[in-house]
């Protein structure tokens, strides 16, 4: 399946894993019950539409598929590196049967840190705005101008 409308994307994320909390992660030790399931972003860049998932059992950045993916064919359980403004990131390819095949990267699991919703969209959006953005060039003193040393840390 190839993606045209984040706002489709959204919506279809909110209802797969919506479907996975009340019937697959039933009642698992590992749910925060201050969480709901939501999904930010999902707007195209280079080729995907990466966004964050928010779960009550994880918060991973997804890329979902357009046409022009390079990653889609690739089997489930297989792992890439994605590059983004802010750097590389490894991406493991997945497959729901609601959803088809996707990537995704975790930031948070089990997701117990959060006391709350809002604290958990705080968290999605700013990983997301992060990566997406690059990093603030470093700050070169005159010294190290002068001795040429102008690598990055």
């Amino acid at each position: 399946m190839y993606w045209q409308d984040g706002e489709q994307i959204r919506r279809t994320l909110e209802v797969v894993f919506n479907d996975i909390l009340t019937t697959r992660m039933h009642d698992m030790p590992v749910l925060n019950p201050a969480l709901a399931v939501r999904a930010l972003g999902f707007e195209p860049y280079d080729a995907d539409w990466p966004g964050v998932l928010i779960t009550p059992w994880f918060m991973n950045v997804l890329l979902l598929p357009s046409a022009e993916s390079r990653w889609v064919t690739q089997a489930p359980g297989s792992k890439f590196e994605q590059a983004f403004p802010y750097g590389s990131f490894e991406f493991t390819v997945a497959d729901e049967a609601q959803l088809g095949r996707y990537a995704q990267c975790s930031l948070f699991s089990p997701m117990f840190e959060f006391a709350d919703q809002a604290a958990a969209e705080a968290a999605a959006d700013s990983a997301l705005q992060a990566l997406l953005t690059s990093p603030a060039p470093r700050a070169i003193s005159r010294r190290d101008l002068l001795r040429g040393n102008l690598a990055r840390p």
